[in-house]
């Protein structure tokens, strides 16, 4: 799996953005396929003009402590790309991991803010506050 350096690292290498749109559509061929009984209004983010869904799977780590695991999906090719640079962030991560990352400052420094249409950008704050919210969650029944 690439981690979000080897992303940064590429996307520096980068300088027009038709070449990051297909890197990122390239991110996004890298998912894991979501099965399609995952594909419900449960897991269905709203909020997103495409339709995405992301499902979570929790584990515990060696110390005990609960493990968020994601899988995503989207019918849109460049929001599959955005969906595995968070994954890349937030999956397999310790809810207090997820809620001191603030994604939207990564997509931001990857110039995202200026290069998302509205709709997409609404988009990804609704699948970042979705997966902030399975953390806090998961903080409070966990004590």
């Amino acid at each position: 799996m690439t981690t979000i350096d080897e992303i940064r690292d590429n996307f520096a290498l980068l300088e027009d953005w038709d070449d990051r749109y297909r890197y990122v559509i390239e991110l996004g061929r890298t998912l894991e396929p979501m099965p399609e009984a995952e594909h419900s209004a449960a897991t269905k983010v709203q909020g997103c003009a495409s339709q995405v869904w992301l499902s979570r799977k929790l584990a515990r780590n060696s110390n005990g402590e609960p493990v968020l695991t994601y899988l995503g999906d989207s019918d849109a090719h460049i929001v599959r790309g955005l969906i595995a640079i968070l994954l890349t962030l937030f999956s397999g991560r310790t809810p207090k991991e997820i809620l001191s990352t603030d994604a939207l400052a990564v997509f931001d420094e990857f110039g995202f803010r200026e290069h998302l249409t509205p709709q997409r950008s609404n988009g990804l704050r609704a699948m970042v506050e979705r997966i902030r919210s399975d953390a806090r969650q998961t903080l409070a029944t966990a004590s």
